[in-house]
Formats: structure tokens, sequence, C-alpha cells
């Protein structure tokens, strides 16, 4: 659900006012999350994570657009979107770590009652920290058929492709969806073609540097597409992804410290390597292995990869966007990347199961054999991820433009 309320959460950002929409994002989020943990079935759960996501859409969108219009392009902005690469990793790991601790101690509830007063209190303080921004000039008429045509998509486009992997790729529930994700966003990009006030406009695809950068993320965030491979606990596999956490958090400052002195093609293709290059060692490692000799090093490259990849990819999306269209550069950015998370994760789980239950069906209780059916699953979704990584590395390598200029000389859209 947050991807597909990404885009509209930025132009809501761009249109309402930044800081406004970055307070609406975490009360949804921390009333969502109260409900979420009184859920007595499965529908009102259901309900609730979706109304979660909304608010992450808003609260995502709304914090890059207010960072990336409060600094300019730049030095200023390259260090402030690094500083956000750290955060988020180091972030995501945090958060597993302490699901794992309240899932096994006081339960599962307080995974989502934690983020209440976290929520309330931080849309509390944002008036205090956070100066409000919008898009200047006159306020023009909201797009609201574009907004449902394009959300309606981008939702339909990452349930189905979560759900293919479930009813199978040649299902009929998943070809009509996927039509249906086709009509509406034709339907989309009509729209926006012909109405005065677009909620996206399609200018802003011209700039080949943003263009790039999404197309990139799509594939490289599709390559994260992670498995427990030694049947860790929650908690023991958050505590044994803390070198990863760390790691990324030091690729996003070099990163971000190189885009100043450099050109953004360069450092990424160096990411892509070593993002490529650590999903190859976790390929080999062995089922029986130790987390020490097999998966640390690993852990270390591919987190020193993401972390180049995901502040280039950052930085390079805004290159030429306004600022008054600072919340549609987040959201697509964002958009791309939670995309590109749900196609690799029904790419690759179709590829790395495909034929599991047989196999396992002739385990019989033979625990090596089984063992061994899981282990061959997961080296082929690791090797599958390895191969989406060098796709982007080679778009970023043919396509992405070259220089430094290439950073700064494309025309902005209106």
């Amino acid at each position: 659900m947050l991807g597909g309320f990404l885009l509209l959460g930025g132009r809501l950002a761009d249109s309402f006012g930044r800081r406004r929409m970055l307070q609406a994002g975490f009360v949804v989020f921390a009333s969502a999350s109260l409900v979420s943990g009184l859920a007595q079935n499965g529908t009102t759960l259901i309900t609730a994570r979706c109304f979660q996501g909304l608010g992450s859409a808003l609260i995502t969108a709304a914090a890059l657009s207010i960072l990336t219009s409060t600094f300019a392009a730049g030095r200023d902005r390259n260090k402030a979107v690094g500083v956000w690469g750290s955060l988020t990793g180091i972030a995501s790991i945090v958060g597993v770590i302490l699901g794992g601790v309240l899932s096994g101690g006081p339960g599962w509830e307080w995974i989502f009652w934690i983020n209440v007063p976290i929520g309330l209190g931080a849309a509390a303080l944002a008036p205090r920290i956070v100066p409000e921004s919008r898009a200047e000039g006159r306020r023009r008429p909201f797009d609201a058929a574009g907004a449902a045509t394009l959300t309606g998509g981008l939702l339909l486009l990452i349930f189905t492709l979560g759900e293919a992997t479930h009813v199978g790729w040649g299902s009929f529930r998943t070809i009509g969806s996927l039509v249906g994700v086709a009509v509406l966003l034709v339907s989309f990009l009509v729209i926006e073609a012909r109405v005065k006030s677009p909620m996206v406009s399609l200018r802003i695809f011209r700039l080949k540097t943003m263009r790039t950068a999404n197309l990139s993320a799509v594939l490289v965030f599709a390559s994260l597409f992670m498995q427990q491979v030694y049947g860790y606990s929650p908690m023991r596999a958050g505590f044994a992804y803390v070198p990863l956490a760390v790691s990324v958090a030091a690729g996003a400052g070099i990163a971000s410290s190189l885009i100043t002195k450099m050109a953004a093609r360069p450092v990424l293709i160096t990411g892509l390597v070593i993002t490529v290059t650590g999903l190859l060692l976790i390929w080999r490692a062995p089922a029986d292995g130790s987390y020490a000799v097999d998966l640390l090093a690993p852990f270390l490259a591919l987190g020193l990869g993401c972390g180049m990849v995901y502040v280039t990819l950052q930085i390079a999306a805004f290159v030429g966007i306004s600022e008054a269209a600072a919340g549609v550069g987040a959201g697509l950015i964002n958009t791309s990347q939670e995309a590109g998370g749900a196609l690799g994760l029904a790419v690759v789980a179709t590829i790395a199961y495909s034929g599991i239950t047989s196999r396992l069906a002739a385990a019989g209780g033979d625990l090596v054999l089984l063992r061994d059916a899981q282990a061959s699953a997961n080296h082929r979704a690791f090797l599958a991820t390895a191969c989406l990584g060098f796709v982007a590395l080679l778009l970023a390598a043919f396509v992405m433009p070259r220089g430094k200029a290439s950073m700064s000389s494309e025309t902005t859209p209106v």
C-alpha cells in the first residue's frame, strides 16, 4: 500500500504544504497502528495496515521533499541525502531487532502500539522543528482524476505482483489484474496530457538523469529480496544484520562525499559492482556454514554497495527538478523502489521456489533432504537477485549521462 500512495503523497505535499502532510502522515500512521494492535480479526488488521501504508507514504514523500527543498543542489544536499541514507539503513535494522524483542516479550501487539506515542509526538513537534514549504505561485486545481487513476494503478500493480507467486503468473486473476493496471496507467497518461494542472507533469520524464535513476532503482531494489538463510529467530536475524546496517551507513556517507567531486555515474556503477559481488558471495554460502565465515563478509559488501547505490539514486533523481516539484520527485523515486521490491519479490520467488513443492514431498521426513531443498531454493534466489543487479549495472553504464555536468545542466520542468 505504501508504494501506491507515494506519488499522491508527493503531490499533496507540494500543493498543500509539506510539513502539513508530514504531520498528517504521522497522525494517520499512529492511529492505524493503534487499531492494528487492537484488531480482533484479519479484516480489521488488513484495513488498518492499509491506512498505515497511506500514513507512511505521506511521511516518506513529505520528509524527502522537505529535505531536498531545504538544501540547495550540490554539496549541502548531497550531505543531507547521505545522512538520510545512513539513517534509513540503520532504522531498518533497528526495526527488525526491536520487532523481535517486542514479539518475543510483551507480545506482537506492541510492534504496533509503540508507534502511537512516537507518531503523535513527531506530529506535535514538527511545527517547532520543520519549516513549512509548498510549491510557489497560485494554487492550482487538484488533479483528482489523475490522482485516482495513478494511485489505483500503482496499488493494483504492487498487489498483483505480490500475489502472483501464490496464484500463478498465468492465472486469469493475475493476467486480468495486469490488464487492469495497464488500463489505469494509460488512462492516467491520457489525463495528464490533457488536463491544465496535471498531478505529474509528463515533462518531468524528459530529464534523463532522473529517468535513469528511477529505472535503476526499480532493478537494484528488486535485488534486495533476502531470505533468512539459516532459519534464525526474528531477534537473532535482526542482530545478524547489524553489520549490514553499519556498512549501509558507511556506503551512504562515501557516496554523498564522492558525488560532490565527480558525476553520479561512476559512483553508482561502483556501488552496483560491490552489491552484485556481495550477492554472489551469499549465493555461494553453504547451508551448513557459519555466520562469521560465510555471511559476514558478503553482508558488509552488500551493505556498502547498497548504501552507495541508494544515496546516488536519491541525488540523481532530483537533478533538474524544481523546488515546486520536490514532492513529486520524492514520490517518484520512492515509488520506483517500492515497485522494484514488489517486482523482485515476485520474480525471484517464482524462480527460487519453482518445483520446491515436489522436492519437499519427495524428501518426506528426511531432514537432510529437506535442508538441501531449501538451500537450493535460496541459492537460486540469490543468483537471480545478482542477475537483476547486473542488469541495473548495465543500465547505469550505458544509459546514465556521463560527466559531472550532467548533474546540473538539465532543464527544470515547470
